[in-house]
């Protein structure tokens, strides 16, 4: 018989309203306390290490700051009372917000 760990089997995939709802109920007390503008310097500092992880950083790094980074602006969504999934699906549910296709079109010198 093979012993498992628990961190062994596969994660589930996790929607972005499910991640939205646990970071909530992780640390919205915590957020809140700290406001939008002490949350959104941690979220430069999670930045700026996604930068040096992106360029020296392994696999490994790149994938937690990444996380890292969702994370805070997950956080600060939540203080602001918005939905990141009604936002998303908003702004891009309906293709690029510049010329409404769902494989961009855009000059290269615009921002879409």
């Amino acid at each position: 018989m093979t012993e498992t760990n628990p961190g062994d089997a596969a994660k589930p995939s996790v929607s972005l309203n499910d991640f939205q709802q646990l970071i909530h109920k992780m640390y919205f007390d915590k957020d809140v306390a700290r406001g939008i503008d002490g949350t959104f310097m941690w979220l430069m500092e999670e930045i700026g290490e996604l930068a040096a992880a992106l360029r020296s950083g392994s696999h490994e790094d790149k994938m937690e700051e990444f996380a890292d980074v969702l994370a805070w602006l997950t956080t600060i969504a939540n203080v602001a009372g918005v939905d990141l999934s009604e936002a998303v699906s908003r702004k891009y549910g309906d293709g690029c917000p510049g010329c409404r296709r769902f494989v961009c079109h855009c000059d290269d010198a615009e921002k879409p």
